[in-house]
């Protein structure tokens, strides 16, 4: 039998799937450190042949704590020119395959398959056991059960016997001779089936041992007074020591030296976590003071992207002007319908804002006059971030209402553009003293007005003239312009600013001020974590928009149309949805824009806007109050790194210090000494009661009579020896006698038994040249016989000498099943670790040479004790790690 590939998945420590292939013909070695899963593969291979793929009891196979697992064993070898697979699994999705060259078997007949072919039982019930291995259980060697050869023997028995073709049964029931009988009789009556003393030989035998036990008694008495003597005099002289020295008292001087010392390093560890807490503080403003200057560089790398792009929008401007072409579309428009629908819209704006303030104003009230109850006990903030706080809580813009304001500012600007690009230009030169009118306005000298609207021009003694622009896209854009900038305007009295700059440095100083109240924040919890600044933050946001809803509500008035305040307000969205109905509607009647046209006016408002951002920027760049803030932070940074190195090298100064005073030895210091005092005065007073008790028991006990009594006792013993030498020489010269006659008896069994001695003594000679094994009636070794030396049983025999011989006694057995045609794969489960070295070499001669004959399977935790069997070592920890990457 030759084992070709094994593979294991969630089988105790192997939860991944494990497969090991590449198995020699002869040995092979797989060797790895303690559990590291040798005993496991070996497990595995037992549990492939021996256990019932139905029983439910085999629960240890499954890795740790994984009650879902279902262990699976899997195996192809060859036998008898035939390729075998196995495949096994257990208590989950339970199967049992297995295939003989393309054969196919399946549970409870293919584990009878496999217990014909290796000579083994199948338990019924449970887990199985020694008594069904049969001769795998002969040849599997268990880690530690290498000496174990008789019940391995025992369970093989009938499976051997088959194989010798012999019936040892016959020999062992032939009947002896008389004189057999009757030497066995006689023997009987001096020693036991087990060759132990009966009758006077053993009542004799008793009385020698109960005279040497009184004599030795005897001695014992003698030797112990004596001893006690030499006692007293010790202690006298270790008690006269310890009162003159008194050593108890120098180690409590120790003691306090210690204490000291521990109570010093104490204080200083106490030191050192106040200094690592300021440590730490330290570091933490630091680096709010780094964030805050990283902002103000952000700030100036922003201003440099900005021009970048500022010159990049003049290049493309300058390239686009002169192909600048103008073009006029005309159109009717509803105007009526339209202004109409424009002044409904701001009337249901301004109402809904009218409302929107007053319920604002009324949850204010509510929320003021709870806060002003939490205010009591909340007066203690700092006044530079109640400041800070009450000025942002002034500011109501958000980046979402800029960008609309931006949004319209870019529109206003490009309808201006698209305006002044389209209108009639009207240039005159009038001779001095004369004079024209234009809309009653008087024109003298020369100029150039652009006209947007329909214009009356009254020349004096002549009459009118009426100009009309550029058709009806004038008006268009006159009607989207006046939309768009009553938009801005109620935006911007909504934000309560005058223009887009002011609405853009009010967020800005919101930025700000939020950067400045979060970095105070920090530093406010690092100092105070339990502070309450919040409840300021929140009464100062209500007072300052209580009074911005009051301004804003006196500004707006009553609600446009006479609406009551206390009335729903008109639907805004209905009336933007008119306003957006009627503007579609006019705007069927406008004329698309050139798109060359809004390029130009795009590039002209993207430029104007980032000349504007950029001018913003450096204003606020070159402003002294963010040098001076720039300045002060630096300044805090070098304070800051220059505390926080002091604290950092005052703190590993110190941390040395304690760690060379090593406190957790001090502390066994002072254990130490004080055990060691109190142990040493302890000795001391039981000395000294030892010597008071010692005294008088040698006061009390003499030596008068037992020299007397023991010469007495030892002529009666020298007797009974006398005696007890006769009946022994009798025992021994019949047990010659009848060993003589079994003798003869045993040639025969030995005929039967010659094909394993022959085997038995091939590999013992290895080991032990010149030396014999016998073997029982039950083919178990028995007594080994060396040159010059006396023979022993097997049993006898030191564990490493019968773990030798039980495994050459195994690889003889193999030998003769391998004659038979029986598989013989061998395993070996850190077998040999008793040897010595002189021995584990010749051992290894003996595995060598089997291995020429037998795939043999060693599993070891000593891979150096094994790298000159000409074969590689295969590390297991090698082979997980190429199983987890395949």
């Amino acid at each position: 039998m030759k084992l070709e590939q094994l593979r294991i998945s969630q089988f105790r420590q192997f939860r991944e799937p494990l497969a090991i292939d590449g198995f020699g013909p002869g040995l092979n070695l797989i060797c790895g450190p303690n559990e590291s899963g040798k005993s496991t593969l070996v497990r595995a291979i037992r549990a492939a042949f021996f256990e019932r793929h139905s029983s439910g009891t085999l629960t240890d196979l499954r890795p740790w704590g994984d009650s879902g697992a279902a262990p699976e064993v899997e195996l192809r070898f060859t036998h008898a020119d035939r390729q075998w697979q196995l495949n096994k699994r257990f208590l989950q999705r339970k199967r049992c395959d297995l295939t003989v060259d393309g054969q196919r078997f399946n549970g409870d007949e293919a584990e009878e398959q496999l217990a014909t072919m290796l000579g083994f039982n199948v338990a019924t019930r449970g887990a199985s056991k020694a008594e069904h291995w049969g001769i795998p259980g002969l040849l599997w060697i268990e880690q530690g059960m290498g000496q174990e050869l008789g019940e391995a023997v025992s369970h093989a028995g009938d499976h051997l016997k088959s194989v010798l073709g012999a019936s040892l049964g016959e020999v062992t029931s032939s009947g002896g001779d008389d004189v057999t009988r009757q030497v066995r009789a006689q023997l009987d009556e001096l020693l036991t089936g087990t060759g132990k003393p009966r009758g006077d030989y053993k009542l004799s035998g008793e009385r020698i041992t109960a005279l040497e036990e009184e004599l030795q008694t005897l001695d014992q008495r003698v030797a112990a007074y004596r001893q006690q003597v030499d006692r007293l005099g010790e202690l006298r002289q270790q008690q006269s020591r310890d009162e003159a020295d008194r050593p108890w008292e120098a180690l409590r001087v120790q003691q306090q030296y210690a204490e000291h010392k521990y109570a010093e390093v104490q204080r200083q560890a106490e030191e050192q976590q106040r200094d690592l807490q300021a440590l730490e503080q330290v570091r933490n403003h630091r680096q709010i003071v780094l964030e805050q200057l990283r902002s103000h560089d952000e700030q100036a790398n922003d201003l440099q992207q900005r021009q970048g792009r500022c010159r990049q929008l003049q290049q493309q401007l300058e390239q686009l002007a002169g192909q600048q072409a103008k073009l006029v579309a005309a159109q009717d428009a509803a105007l009526a319908a339209y202004q109409q629908a424009q002044q409904q819209e701001r009337q249901a704006r301004q109402q809904a804002r009218h409302h929107a303030l007053e319920r604002e104003r009324q949850q204010l009230l509510k929320q003021q006059q709870q806060s002003e109850l939490n205010l009591e006990q909340a007066r203690q903030l700092q006044n530079e971030l109640v400041t800070q706080q009450q000025a942002l809580a002034a500011v109501r813009i958000d980046d979402q209402q800029l960008a609309r304001l931006e949004q319209l500012h870019n529109q206003l600007r490009e309808l201006d553009i698209r305006q002044h690009s389209i209108a009639t230009r009207l240039r005159y030169e009038l001779l001095p003293g004369q004079q024209l009118s234009l809309d009653q306005q008087p024109l003298s000298g020369s100029n150039e007005l652009l006209l947007l609207q329909e214009t009356q021009l009254d020349i004096a003694g002549i009459g009118k003239l009426i100009i009309t622009p550029g058709g009806q896209d004038l008006a268009t854009l006159a009607r989207k312009t006046e939309h768009t900038r009553d938009q801005q305007q109620a935006l911007l009295e909504q934000l309560r600013v005058s223009s887009l700059d002011e609405a853009r440095e009010q967020l800005q100083l919101a930025r700000t001020q939020a950067a400045a109240i979060q970095a105070n924040r920090k530093l406010l919890s690092s100092h105070a974590p339990a502070g309450i600044e919040a409840l300021e933050q929140d009464a100062a946001g209500i007072v300052a928009r209580l009074a911005e809803l009051e301004q804003e509500l006196d500004t707006l008035g009553e609600p446009l149309g006479a609406a009551a305040v206390d009335t729903a307000p008109v639907d805004t969205a209905l009336a933007e949805q008119i306003l957006q109905q009627a503007a579609a509607q006019l705007q069927q009647r406008e004329a698309a824009t050139s798109k060359h046209n809004e390029r130009i006016i795009g590039l002209r408002q993207n430029l104007a806007s980032a000349e504007e951002e950029c001018r913003l920027l450096q204003a606020r760049l070159a402003d002294p109050r963010r040098q001076q803030q720039q300045q002060k932070l630096n300044d805090n940074l070098l304070t800051l790194r220059a505390e926080e190195a002091r604290l950092d090298q005052q703190s590993k100064d110190r941390a040395a210090r304690i760690t060379s005073a090593r406190p957790d030895i001090l502390e066994q210091d002072i254990q130490r000494y004080r055990s060691s005092a109190v142990q040493l005065e302890h000795s001391f007073s039981q000395r000294r009661e030892e010597l008071i008790a010692l005294q008088a028991r040698l006061q009390g006990e003499g030596a008068d009579g037992l020299e007397e009594q023991r010469a007495s006792l030892a002529t009666e013993l020298e007797s009974e020896h006398r005696r007890y030498h006769q009946l022994d020489r009798r025992a021994r010269a019949l047990m010659l006698l009848h060993d003589l006659l079994s003798e003869k008896r045993q040639q025969l069994t030995r005929r039967l038994q010659a094909p394993l001695q022959k085997h038995l003594d091939h590999y013992l000679q290895l080991l032990f040249p010149q030396a014999t094994l016998e073997v029982d009636e039950n083919l178990m070794p028995g007594r080994l016989s060396r040159h010059g030396q006396e023979a022993g049983e097997f049993e006898a025999l030191s564990f490493g000498a019968r773990e030798q011989m039980g495994l050459i006694s195994r690889l003889a057995y193999a030998d003769l099943l391998r004659e038979a045609g029986r598989p013989t794969l061998i395993i070996l489960d850190d077998a040999l670790v008793h040897s010595d070295q002189p021995r584990l070499g010749q051992m290894k001669r003996i595995l060598f040479d089997a291995a020429q004959r037998h795939q043999v399977l060693l599993f070891s935790c000593h891979p150096d004790k094994w790298r000159d069997m000409g074969v590689p070592v295969r590390e297991l920890e090698g082979l997980k790690t190429a199983g987890a990457e395949g």
